[in-house]
């Protein structure tokens, strides 16, 4: 059995799933890596080639072969931890819910107490629709950032909670332990084209000036820790407020509105627009 551990791998691995939208910071930054050195080619085990050769696929942005290229390793040693999970991570890209969940699943059970198995097991859950399970793994999440016997669980400020596809538009959902920026988002909904390009993102905030007057209105409510929430974006020269929730919506119903935004949109976001020409002199 390959167990998925710190190893000399860990570098490569965790950029690769910054890469492939699978770990996501509060403003949409790369995850940095731990600092170890990549394994020489004298002390790499078998597979480990394939697995390179993987990785290197989901830099690429080509996860059918990365997947192909993990399942290869797998098909000859179904107990590498580190190919189930990045066999995942492959699937989850192909938006391969149920695939995705066979593969995390068995990634946790060769390293069950490795957080970071839970943060592909989540999205995998999410994607496959197994709300039940994917609720339990966030609350798991939830404890572990709490804990101080986890303590690269306590650094990282969220996790991605889902990852689907609406049209031809990607979406990565970022949950955060605490609410980050001065308006108290919540989650963001990141919205790409398929190759990437980040194009448009929903927030759902919750911010106190608002609060104050919903308090107001709602005493009751608010004295037994309620609080007001919105839909919105924010491009700095864009700003849209879509939907108000008096009390928290719960994150099936922020999602079901911003796959409806997304279905009913009838103009091209402005990243999608093509630049003007430059005016030749």
């Amino acid at each position: 059995m390959t167990l998925f551990s710190i190893s000399t791998r860990d570098a490569a691995i965790l950029a690769v799933l910054a890469v492939a939208g699978l770990v996501c910071g509060a403003q949409d930054q790369p995850t940095s890596a731990p600092a170890n050195a990549p394994a020489s080619p004298s002390t790499q085990q078998p597979g480990n080639a394939d697995l390179d050769q993987g990785l290197s696929y989901l830099k690429a942005n080509q996860p059918e072969k990365a997947l192909a290229s993990f399942q290869t390793i797998l098909q000859q040693d179904p107990d590498n931890a580190s190919a189930n999970l990045l066999a995942a991570s492959a699937a989850l890209n192909l938006y391969l819910g149920d695939v995705a969940v066979t593969y995390a699943e068995k990634a946790r059970q060769l390293a069950p107490d490795d957080w970071r198995v839970d943060t592909t097991l989540v999205t995998a859950y999410a994607a496959a629709g197994k709300t039940q399970q994917r609720d339990a793994v966030r609350a798991k999440l939830i404890a572990l950032h709490a804990s101080p016997n986890a303590p690269d669980a306590m650094k990282a400020n969220g996790f991605l909670l889902d990852l689907f596809k609406v049209g031809k538009y990607r979406v990565e959902v970022v949950q955060y332990f605490q609410p980050v920026g001065k308006f108290h988002t919540y989650y963001r909904f990141l919205v790409r084209s398929q190759g990437g390009k980040r194009l448009w993102e929903y927030d759902l905030q919750s911010d106190d000036f608002a609060q104050k007057s919903w308090a107001e209105a709602h005493p009751q409510e608010a004295a037994a820790g309620g609080r007001q929430f919105s839909l919105e974006s924010d491009t700095g020269d864009t700003h849209s407020e879509y939907r108000l929730f008096s009390g928290d919506p719960g994150y099936d119903l922020v999602r079901s509105v911003v796959v409806n935004l997304l279905q009913s949109r009838a103009t091209p976001f402005p990243a999608e627009m093509p630049k003007p020409a430059v005016a030749v002199q």
